[in-house]
């Protein structure tokens, strides 16, 4: 296992940063394989080119390992959205989920109930977002045949319990969008039957580097609609006939693997497997901390769960209408970089995110609290 001082060594984006769940800056490791990947795919050598394509199966393996599931089990995709689409564009019956889910979610279902008839959203809203087990449990019907969830909600922090929504579900399908929570968050995998994410985020991979996880009950009970030539049976390219779909997770894909992308990917997971997860959350989950300190100390008013393991590396801040301005005002003049949407203020610190950060987010939050002359 890597030195975790070695891990939070590798951040080297300026101070100020907190805004990992928008975008996590690459980390040096995944940016010197991506160069070195992009020399022997420009040298025409089939060597190279063989040794660069040897990335995705890399990476599908060290998923498999960290999920601990099967290789046969992953499928590497172009984005958290491409992977969902698959599995909901396949699905018939009701779907439970909230209005409040980020847009990939909600757009999916909204089209394939469109297009197919025979899919239908059953809609929740729960209070604050927050999609407890009660809240699932009220909304399940003899019709339900999936639930689909954010493992981390992208507005609030807040983080599901896998385990107790299986529990409730019973056997009916479980959809984990999982890109704001793989890699930082302990959870309970083996709970989901699809899960979904990006290594674009808290992985430090940059975009194209998305990823599905399809159980077998998940390829029993979902139709590959959205299967492409590369999803077919058989090992060659499908010529003069259409084959089947494949049996396994390959099903869910369209075309051959971004080999520059599964570069990437792979060598994140790596640096992600080396050090550990319970590290990386561990550490994200004390900065998350501190943020809350701050925000407590200043008086801004919190949307995220204060309990640890209700809560992963987001934390979101709702000022007082009159005051919404002002913050991220005093934030972007403290030199900091974060989300601001409908009013709210989203901070999100990762593992390596240094002191010098948490004094510049405290000085800022000083500053505005000082101005306020209510």
């Amino acid at each position: 296992m890597t030195d975790p001082e070695q891990y939070l060594a590798s951040f080297d984006v300026e101070p100020g940063y907190l805004d990992w769940a928008a975008f996590g800056p690459l980390s040096p490791a995944v940016r010197s394989e991506a160069h070195a990947d992009a020399e022997l795919l420009g040298s025409g050598r089939r060597s190279g080119i063989d040794l660069v394509a040897g990335r995705a199966g890399h990476a599908r393996a060290t998923l498999a390992e960290l999920l601990d599931v099967p290789d046969e089990e992953i499928a590497l995709q172009p984005s958290t959205a491409y992977g969902l689409m698959q599995a909901v564009y396949g699905l018939s019956g009701g779907i439970v989920l909230s209005r409040a889910e980020f847009p990939s979610l909600p757009v999916a279902v909204t089209r394939a109930a469109a297009l197919r008839g025979e899919l239908y959203a059953q809609w929740i809203d729960p209070p604050g977002g927050f999609v407890t087990p009660e809240a699932v449990r009220d909304a399940l019907t003899d019709q339900t045949s999936a639930v689909a969830v954010s493992l981390v909600d992208f507005r609030t922090g807040y983080t599901v319990d896998l385990t107790a929504l299986r529990d409730v579900i019973g056997d009916r399908l479980l959809i984990v969008d999982a890109v704001q929570g793989f890699g930082v968050v302990e959870a309970d995998y083996a709970a989901a039957d699809v899960v979904c994410g990006n290594g674009y985020k808290w992985l430090r991979a940059g975009r194209g580097t998305g990823w599905g996880r399809y159980s077998p009950r998940a390829l029993e009970r979902i139709t590959p609609v959205l299967s492409g030539f590369a999803g077919t049976a058989g090992e060659s390219l499908p010529l003069d006939a259409v084959p089947a779909a494949a049996s396994s997770a390959r099903a869910f894909t369209v075309s051959g693997d971004d080999f520059l992308a599964a570069g990437r990917l792979a060598t994140a997971l790596d640096e992600l497997r080396d050090v550990g997860v319970a590290a990386v959350a561990a550490a994200v989950a004390d900065r998350a901390d501190e943020i809350i300190y701050y925000a407590e100390r200043y008086g801004v008013p919190l949307l995220t769960p204060r309990e640890r393991d209700r809560r992963a590396g987001i934390v979101a801040l709702v000022p007082d209408a009159r005051d919404a301005a002002a913050l991220a005002a005093a934030l972007v003049n403290g030199g900091l970089t974060f989300t601001a949407r409908s009013g709210q203020i989203r901070l999100a610190a990762h593992a390596g995110t240094g002191e010098d950060t948490m004094r510049l987010l405290g000085d800022a939050l000083a500053g505005f609290a000082a101005s306020r002359t209510w």
